[in-house]
């Protein structure tokens, strides 16, 4: 009788490679922190006694609120799209491995019982044949017949399912990856037309980036001109 055993690998669960069978890490949930600082700093501007003060300036901080209260809108919807594709599939596909995991081990509790008993059987047949040597012998074999069964059962389940399982991968992402990714584009999308919208109402014509700064910069050294802002 042959000795050799079909090879499935084994659960190590002290090995830090992940095998076939064993699920990615989890993702990180995803954030929507930065739409919401955006929205309490516009928020905050709005509080602010200076937009009370000068309208130019509060139709500006009104515009940049509008603005972000949308940006955080669609990021919200954009959480969300990516909870429902993404995550909560990838959760779904890592509740099959401990089944999974199951079967390997009994798999390999299977191999166990049957190369002890073939082991046994092994004994017997290098002893010399006595009647209650063979009869010993005819016990061991009668022993060892279901148990071999049951474990080439088990191995031929996994040699046959494994590779399936291996390869479903791509197709059971492959839905999740597309809509991440049209989320993704509607997102930007979106985004790019809030701030054009918000670029056209700040804009003021005929003033160029170059225009801008040398103002900024005109403004910054009268204020750096003050008595109280001087340096000593």
């Amino acid at each position: 009788m042959c000795k050799q055993t079909p090879f499935l690998p084994s659960t190590d669960h002290k090995r830090k490679t992940l095998l076939p069978w064993e699920p990615p890490p989890p993702l990180p949930p995803p954030c929507p922190a930065l739409s919401k600082s955006a929205v309490k700093i516009s928020v905050d501007l709005l509080s602010n006694p200076l937009c009370e003060q000068d309208q130019d300036l509060l139709n500006m901080v009104t515009a940049l609120d509008t603005a972000m209260k949308r940006m955080d809108a669609f990021n919200q919807e954009k959480v969300n799209q990516i909870q429902k594709t993404v995550i909560e599939p990838l959760k779904k596909f890592g509740s099959v491995f401990p089944s999974l995991n199951m079967a390997v081990k009994r798999r390999e509790q299977a191999l166990q019982d049957y190369r002890r008993l073939q082991a046994k059987v092994e004994k017997y047949e290098e002893k010399e044949k006595t009647g209650p040597v063979l009869a010993k012998l005819h016990q061991a074999r009668e022993e060892l017949r279901p148990v071999r069964e049951d474990f080439e059962a088990k191995n031929r389940q996994l040699l046959e399912e494994m590779p399936r399982f291996y390869g479903s991968r791509l197709d059971y992402f492959q839905p999740s990856f597309e809509s991440l990714i049209r989320a993704q584009v509607v997102y930007y999308s979106e985004m790019h037309k809030i701030f054009g919208d918000l670029t056209q109402q700040l804009d003021q014509p005929g003033h160029s980036d170059e225009q801008r700064e040398r103002e900024n910069e005109a403004k910054l050294s009268e204020l750096r001109a003050l008595s109280i802002v001087a340096d000593d």
